[in-house]
C-alpha cells in the first residue's frame, strides 16, 4: 500500500525546475547524455550529472552504458504518461514576450511531436480524430481498437500483427494532450503508428527535439487513408 512519505517522495523528484526539464525533454523517448541534457537544462554537467542520480535512483528514468558512453532515457511509458498527466492539469497561462526562434519552437510543439514514442499535438489529436470518425477507434467507453482499425493497421499502414499482440502495456488507451487539451491516442498501437509514420517518411523531426512536422508524402496519406485535408496550412515549409 502506498504510504504518504512514498507519495511525497515521487512528487519532489519533480519539484525542482532542472529535474522537470530533463524530464521533459526525455518526453521524445530517446537516450540522452548528461552533457545534452545539461545544455538542455542550462546547468553546469556536475549539476546535471546529480540531478540525474536522483532521477534514476527514484525510478523515473533508467541509464544505459554503450562503451564509454553513458546515456538516460524514461524508465518506461507509464513515466511519460506520468508527465504528460501532470503537464495536462497545468492551468495555461499567458505567454511571456519571447524571441521569435522561441515563439516558433512553441508553435512547431503545438503543430506536432511526439510523446515518448506516439504522436501529439494537433497531428496526434486529428488523426485520433478521424480513426474515430472512421470506425477504426471505439472512444465510447475509454479507448478500444476496433477490428476494423486493427485491420487498417496491419493493411495499409502496414504494421506488423505481432506489434499489436498483447503484451504488458495496453494495445490503445487515451493520453490527454497537454497544449490540446484533448486525447491522443497512445499505448502500443499509437507506438507503432508514429514509428510507421517515421520510418516512411510522412512525418519527419524537426532538430533534435520532439517536434515533427508532416510532409507532402504524409499529406497524401492521410488524405487517402484517413480523409485527413485540413493539415496542410498547419505545417509550412514541407520538404
Amino acid at each position: 500500500m502506498t504510504s504518504a512519505a512514498d507519495l511525497a517522495s515521487l512528487a519532489a523528484l519533480l519539484a525542482d525546475e532542472t529535474r522537470a526539464a530533463i524530464c521533459l525533454a526525455l518526453l521524445d523517448g530517446r537516450a540522452w547524455t548528461a552533457g545534452e541534457l545539461a545544455a538542455h537544462a542550462r546547468v553546469a554537467p556536475s549539476t546535471a550529472t546529480a540531478h540525474l542520480h536522483r532521477l534514476v535512483n527514484g525510478g523515473l528514468l533508467v541509464e544505459r552504458r554503450q562503451g564509454r558512453h553513458r546515456y538516460v532515457q524514461l524508465a518506461d511509458p507509464t513515466v511519460a504518461q506520468l508527465i504528460e498527466d501532470l503537464a495536462g492539469r497545468l492551468t495555461r497561462r499567458p505567454d511571456p514576450p519571447r524571441g521569435l526562434r522561441a515563439v516558433t519552437a512553441s508553435e512547431a510543439l503545438r503543430r506536432g511531436r511526439t510523446c515518448y514514442d506516439h504522436l501529439a499535438g494537433r497531428l496526434g489529436v486529428a488523426v485520433t480524430d478521424a480513426m474515430t470518425g472512421a470506425g477504426l477507434l471505439d472512444v465510447s467507453g475509454g479507448f478500444a481498437l476496433t477490428a476494423s482499425g486493427r485491420a487498417w493497421l496491419t493493411g495499409p499502414v502496414e504494421i506488423r500483427a505481432e506489434q499489436l499482440r498483447p503484451g504488458g502495456r495496453p494495445l490503445v488507451r487515451g493520453c490527454l494532450d497537454w497544449t490540446e487539451r484533448r486525447q491522443h491516442l497512445a499505448g502500443r498501437a499509437g507506438a507503432a503508428l508514429c514509428t510507421a509514420f517515421l520510418d516512411r517518411g510522412w512525418v519527419v523531426r524537426i532538430g533534435s527535439g520532439r517536434a515533427v512536422r508532416l510532409t507532402s508524402s504524409g499529406e497524401a496519406a492521410l488524405r487517402d487513408l484517413l480523409g485527413l485535408t485540413d493539415l496542410v496550412a498547419s505545417a509550412p515549409g514541407r520538404p
